[in-house]
């Protein structure tokens, strides 16, 4: 192993509940909150009729004259998520009301300044992000009935009616399916360390199943999501002000910095999952892709980021399995490989139907009245909503998982 030979102690282990990761949702916030404190209904108010607002172009007046609140009534990691969401979706809703071509490039001083303090507070930017509107972004129907898709709801929504609602919530069901395979990866972590290969087996079929998991939940995307509507209302809605030619000097945070910023907007690479998947199964991204998926990570909350790191630092189950040639292990590690390619094939499919399909059909209507076409960011074409040319940054992360596939004689 190349990360150190030193015998096992506690300290080796990955313990789950250190990286408030929970051993029943994964990365998923258990049981968000979907309400503030009164002093805070000014925000609740714009934040649950978010639609209409932008919808009916009252979003920006509606901000504009919102009372600068203080953060000091705000307590816990709950009441400090809900409100990170409540006003990342007021600020992408603000910013994109009116279209790609008429954004806004100042952020005015009474929602910037609170929506900074929390950021700074809980280490996350102050953007939509994926822990914002996926991961924390949910809530039962009935309390009493299990977790379950048809008893799920988002606690805020942004145009795209259930499109939209679709979107957020199977990928949260996507990372709830994980919740297996992250904690194959604290058990195989323990089992390098004590040389137990039974239980490294055991968890390189969780880390498998799991992934093969994901992609069948990923699927659901198809059902519950029009491609037209995600390319030209969703997207736009979710894209951000780094890398988008339509912000060159990205967004001024008024009261709070004296230059604008420029932040990614959301993306699948600011999921913790595949991330921790790809750092315990030791693929390497070419230079280009790990820039950008290791700088998706300051978008992380950071107890998540730091378990990816503790991943990466722990012991190396490919080298493992090099050192200690096993068929049944390098076998297990190879099912792990092919469940991780598949899923990349899916995604590459999934975003060949999502954004370069319709981004043709939109460019070949652009004419026409439609103002979901108008809307549609005709900027970001060939960009995803973090800002990454993504065909080919998923093409490169599915070539590299390729690349790892260990051959009966150890080498790939």
């Amino acid at each position: 192993m190349n990360k150190g030979e030193n015998e096992a102690t506690d300290t080796n282990y990955l313990n789950l509940d250190e990286f408030h990761v929970s051993k029943e949702s994964g990365f998923v916030l258990d049981e968000p909150l979907s309400d503030l404190p009164k002093f805070y209904q000014p925000w609740m108010d714009i934040a649950n009729n978010l639609t209409h607002l932008i919808e009916h172009h009252q979003l920006r007046p509606e901000v504009n004259k919102m009372q600068l609140l203080g953060t000091h009534m705000l307590s816990g990691h709950k009441q400090l998520r809900l409100a990170h969401l409540a006003l990342s979706s007021i600020t992408m809703g603000y910013v994109w009301q009116e279209g790609e071509h008429n954004n806004t490039k100042v952020l005015p001083r009474n929602l910037a300044v609170p929506y900074c303090k929390i950021s700074e507070i809980l280490g996350l930017p102050p953007i939509l992000v994926h822990a914002d509107c996926v991961l924390a972004n949910w809530k039962r129907k009935d309390p009493k009935r299990p977790m379950e898709t048809r008893n799920l709801d988002t606690i805020f929504a942004l145009p795209g009616g259930n499109n939209l609602k679709g979107f957020f919530l199977v990928t949260l069901e996507v990372e709830l399916a994980a919740v297996q395979g992250i904690k194959a990866i604290a058990t195989a972590t323990e089992a390098i360390w004590k040389h137990d290969t039974v239980s490294i087996n055991a968890a390189l079929r969780g880390v498998a199943g799991s992934i093969r998991k994901m992609n069948q939940t990923l699927r659901k995307m198809d059902e519950r999501v029009d491609p037209a509507v995600f390319y030209g209302v969703i997207r736009l809605f979710l894209s951000g002000w780094k890398d988008n030619p339509a912000f060159p000097d990205g967004l001024l945070y008024e009261g709070v910095w004296e230059q604008p910023r420029q932040f990614s907007g959301g993306s699948a690479a600011q999921s913790s999952t595949l991330q921790s998947f790809d750092e315990f199964l030791g693929i390497r991204h070419n230079a280009e892709s790990a820039e950008f998926l290791h700088r998706m990570r300051d978008y992380m909350p950071p107890s998540h980021k730091a378990f990816i790191q503790a991943v990466a630092s722990g012991p190396s189950v490919r080298e493992y399995i090099l050192f200690h040639p096993s068929p049944v292990l390098r076998e297990a590690y190879n099912d792990c490989i092919e469940a991780l390619i598949g899923l990349r094939n899916y995604h590459i499919a999934m975003v060949t139907r999502y954004i370069t399909i319709s981004a043709a059909r939109a460019k070949a209507k652009l004419a026409s009245s439609s103002q979901v076409l108008q809307k549609a960011p005709q900027s970001l074409v060939e960009r995803g909503t973090g800002g990454s040319t993504i065909m080919s940054l998923l093409k490169s992360a599915r070539d590299a998982t390729k690349e790892m596939t260990i051959g009966e004689k150890g080498q790939q």
